[in-house]
């Protein structure tokens, strides 16, 4: 039955089956984003009173309906209640054995263009993390020098000129940690890849935010048991889920909420690198937050150095995210509005035993 399984729930766009009046009767995960409704609140609601579509949808849909045959709606503008429109390609079709209910698909532009946003982003990253190291490394050694004169001045100082030299020295001592941070982040040693069972790290990770940043709320599992190993560093990616649930935790603002974890295998998604072959990247994993979403104005550029959503944040955690799985061969996206913001990492399948290959797609 569409609507359920794991091949509807896994679909990267947003699907929905309309019944013979043209309401939603089933809308899978990647449409409740789009919609940002979930099935409950609009099962029953006719499609086109919550998408607004630049195109006569009524003329398609009785086209399908009489002709039973799919049809193509490219390149047309689709806007919803609470999103400005965005260019989608639609696809209905009927569905086969079932005379009254049609298949109704959208694809926005937006998730690939995401995709060469994400190639351009890291090329983009790598560069302006070699020049932040070399910054970094330059500028540390006056602000020694700065911090040793403020000392130097402090001991013939009165009590009251005292507190401007602790201010040197305490604002000193601040940029120079954030730039052993740059330095720290420009210095990550590659991963060194073997067997890893990524629910494992989940488990690391999810334990040690539960007793420390996140014992404000309440974490979710919803775990594919049955996904084989990745292929990667077990300290690596522990690291990435740290720093994406710290985000997803400080997202609450202090508040109470939910964090959910959720696992699943797509054999289809496949990433392909300027001068490299495809690699399968077949493990999902999702980091999804309740919090209020990321900002708009830095939503396309969430992973690039030193962007940052939070008052004081550095802007390198996200960065070194990106950077970790992009040296794991993985891809990593955002979706993100009010009320729902999902960080979803795409890994490798480990290669068998005398299978070095078992990733890879011929040219």
């Amino acid at each position: 039955m569409p609507g359920s399984g794991r091949i509807w729930s896994s679909l990267p766009i947003p699907a929905m089956v309309l019944d013979v009046d043209n309401r939603i009767t089933a809308l899978n995960p990647a449409g409740e984003l789009f919609l940002n409704r979930t099935i409950r609140s609009i099962w029953g609601e006719p499609v086109l009173d919550l998408l607004a579509i630049d195109a006569p949808m009524e003329e398609v849909l009785e086209r399908v309906r009489s002709g039973r045959s799919p049809v193509f709606v490219n390149d047309t503008d689709v806007g919803t209640g609470d999103r400005p429109p965005v260019i989608c390609n639609i696809q209905i079709a009927p569905i086969s054995g079932d005379p009254e209910r049609l298949l109704f698909l959208v694809s926005p532009r937006e998730i690939a263009d995401r995709v060469g946003r994400s190639m351009s982003a890291d090329k983009a990253a790598k560069s302006a993390i070699g020049m932040a190291e070399m910054l970094a490394h330059e500028i540390k050694n006056p602000l020694a020098g700065i911090a040793g004169a403020a000392q130097l001045l402090s001991m013939s100082l009165s009590k009251d000129d005292l507190e401007l030299t602790d201010l040197i020295v305490a604002e000193t001592r601040r940029i120079v940690k954030l730039l052993d941070q740059v330095e720290q982040f420009g210095n990550l040693s590659p991963p060194v890849p073997r067997p890893v069972n990524i629910h494992d790290v989940l488990d690391r990770a999810r334990k040690s935010a539960m007793i420390g940043f996140a014992a404000h709320m309440r974490i979710v599992e919803d775990y594919d048991p049955s996904l084989p190993a990745t292929h990667g560093d077990a300290d690596q990616l522990l690291q990435v889920f740290l720093n994406l649930l710290r985000n997803a935790a400080e997202a609450a603002r202090g508040e109470a909420g939910e964090i959910r974890i959720h696992t699943f295998y797509e054999p289809s998604l496949r990433v392909r690198r300027k001068g490299e072959k495809a690699f399968r990247v077949p493990l999902q994993i999702e980091i999804i937050d309740n919090g209020p979403g990321l900002p708009a104005e830095i939503a396309d550029e969430i992973f690039d150095p030193f962007v940052s959503g939070r008052e004081n944040g550095t802007g390198l955690g996200l960065a070194l995210v990106s950077k970790i799985i992009s040296e794991h061969k993985g891809w990593i996206s955002v979706d993100s509005a009010p009320g729902r913001t999902v960080f979803r990492i795409s890994l490798p399948v480990a290669p068998q035993e005398g299978d070095a290959d078992l990733n890879k797609e011929t040219r």
